[in-house]
């Protein structure tokens, strides 16, 4: 009798695995096409595709930026000084913080060849010391032709004097000499080279231009 039970039991396990495999099958095959239809594998990009997808994005970028409104940066923005004479300009200048040599050295000359003068006057002083710095003929910066030899008289021994730097005539000088610099108005006897005080007579043989307050100008 166990002989058959055994028997009996062994087959009814064998038949379990061969149903049990069966089935699992059937199962891979169904689910098989259904995972290969949802995973899909993603497309390699070419190299083309790549320069035409960044080529893309830069005329996007490029068509912002021409449509974009410009921004002017007017924080750095130096707007010109304008005024309606002479005297208002001169009002508009400061005395620099950090003054540099060539502005001292031409505003030095203005305060000694032509303080208490008109402003007209003051600034034709200082426009022949540029002149000469760009005629070629003198020397070719400011200081250089300030202390050129035997040019003006105020330069002893190679320097000027004092000059009391908290007066009213070295503003103006400096002022002048930043107009003069900055060429923001007319001397009226652009272009002179050369000038004499009234009292004396030289007898240069040039082309005098005009007689301003206390100096006389020559080309």
């Amino acid at each position: 009798m166990s002989t058959i039970l055994k028997a009996a039991s062994m087959a009814a396990v064998a038949f379990y695995s061969i149903a049990t495999l069966t089935f699992t099958d059937a199962s891979a095959a169904f689910a098989s096409p259904l995972i290969a239809d949802m995973i899909q594998p993603v497309p390699a990009q070419t190299s083309e595709d790549a320069v035409s997808s960044a080529s893309d994005a830069a005329v996007e970028i490029v068509a912002d930026a021409e449509t974009a409104p410009q921004q002017i940066d007017t924080q750095n923005a130096v707007a010109p000084l304008k005024a309606d004479s002479l005297a208002q300009l001169v009002s508009l200048h400061a005395i620099p913080a950090n003054m540099d040599e060539e502005l001292r050295c031409l505003a030095g000359a203005v305060y000694f060849e032509s303080k208490g003068e008109t402003l007209n006057g003051q600034l034709a002083v200082a426009r022949v010391v540029i002149a000469r710095r760009d005629s070629g003929r003198f020397a070719d910066s400011l200081c250089g032709v300030v202390y050129q030899p035997s040019q003006f008289s105020f330069v002893r021994g190679g320097r000027m004097p004092t000059i009391p730097t908290s007066s009213r005539a070295w503003g103006e000088a400096v002022a002048i000499a930043q107009i003069a610099m900055t060429d923001t108005w007319e001397s009226p006897v652009e272009g002179a080279l050369f000038f004499h005080a009234r009292h004396v007579s030289p007898g240069w043989r040039m082309q005098r231009l005009a007689a301003v307050d206390n100096h006389i100008f020559y080309r």
